[in-house]
């Protein structure tokens, strides 16, 4: 999958893509790992705030593995954060908020840089905007890569709380057992570019309208 991003690319789009994870890992991930810990922290669930979680520090969230994948492939993970379903009103409910709340950030996350990338538009075009609309775009599309990566139904994945809604708990809890299994699963596909058409699919698919929606009122400017 890194040899297909790279192909084409000039070095100088190289370097701002490498940039841009860098940014992404230390900057935009851990607002995601935080919009999890205050979603549980706000539905009564205090786990995530006591484990020193609730903060936008990238050191309290960051995965050695998960964040190799993000700077290397484009897609990948922090540490989960931990949370007792059992101190919310309705646990399932509680656990899938708290998971959705993670990707949503993303989702925003990418919003803010497509609509900064388009504000930049209207200076024109030289090397100092063009280097930044490069920066803003990739940004905002690894945040939606981020957001569309971790929606899959796949434990420890988001997607996975949301699933727990859908699905009885003794088909559940039998799939979450082989967690440590499917992760490794998951990452082999990623590496050898199997799951890149889905997800490429989604991604762009979400890109794609959010590129619509915030660029419309820019047509009339």
């Amino acid at each position: 999958m890194l040899f297909n991003i790279l192909r084409g690319m000039s070095g100088i789009e190289i370097i701002i893509l490498f940039f841009a994870r860098v940014f992404v890992v230390f900057c935009t991930l851990p607002v995601h790992e935080y919009a999890h810990a205050y979603a549980a922290t706000k539905l009564g669930d205090q786990t995530a705030k006591l484990s020193g979680r609730l903060t936008l520090n990238p050191l309290a969230h960051l995965d050695i593995i998960g964040t190799l994948m993000i700077l290397f492939v484009g897609f990948g993970y922090a540490k989960p954060v931990p949370v007792n379903p059992r101190n919310f009103k309705n646990p399932k409910a509680g656990m899938a908020i708290t998971a959705l709340a993670g990707p949503f950030a993303n989702i925003v996350m990418a919003a803010i840089f497509i609509l900064l990338n388009n504000i930049l538009s209207l200076f024109g075009s030289n090397l100092f905007v063009d280097s930044f609309s490069v920066f803003f775009t990739y940004a905002a599309i690894i945040n939606v890569g981020l957001a569309v990566f971790n929606l899959l139904p796949i434990p420890p994945l988001d997607g996975s709380r949301v699933l727990q809604l859908l699905v009885p708990d003794k088909y559940y809890f039998k799939f979450a057992q082989y967690e440590r299994y499917i992760v490794l699963v998951v990452f082999g596909l990623i590496v050898f570019g199997i799951l890149d058409k889905p997800l490429s699919f989604l991604q762009n698919a979400l890109y794609s309208a959010l590129n619509t929606l915030i660029g419309l009122p820019f047509k009339f400017i």
